[in-house]
């Protein structure tokens, strides 16, 4: 299966960023894990602190590709736009976060981007987004 991971604002900063929350690993680190974890896969890989760029991502792959692991960040709460592009594209995408939104700020506690999501992850860290693999290769035995 292929899969795209993309990663919304401030991700490029894990391993420095609020490591209390969101832990001391770099996701470069991380990703070369979860690629050998899952050696017979391909993987793509896209980070941008800039919405309109992630839309575009998601329009160039939710035709082609077999899934989708979205981590918007704090587009999450504020995208309807993000939102619209998943209900647009036909690729299942499975929303993550690292930290579990609900222990954090009410603002958090809504997502306007899980309505359009096969399933959302959050609270397990990195691991999120091997739990959100194994949730598409599922999905995709399961079609």
């Amino acid at each position: 299966m292929n899969f795209l991971i993309l990663n919304g604002p401030n991700l490029n900063l894990l391993g420095a960023r609020e490591p209390g929350v969101y832990g001391h690993r770099t996701f470069d680190d991380f990703y070369a894990e979860l690629r050998n974890h899952f050696s017979n896969h391909s993987f793509l890989y896209f980070q941008s602190n800039h919405e309109g760029t992630l839309i575009d991502k998601l329009h160039e792959y939710g035709f082609q590709i077999d899934g989708i692991i979205l981590n918007a960040g704090a587009f999450t709460h504020t995208s309807i736009a993000l939102a619209d592009a998943i209900h647009a594209i036909s690729t299942p995408v499975i929303e993550v976060h690292i930290s579990n939104v609900f222990k954090r700020e009410s603002f958090r506690h809504h997502s306007y981007l899980s309505e359009a999501c096969l399933g959302s992850i959050s609270g397990f860290g990195l691991d999120s987004y091997r739990l959100a693999v194994e949730a598409l290769i599922q999905h995709k035995q399961n079609d």
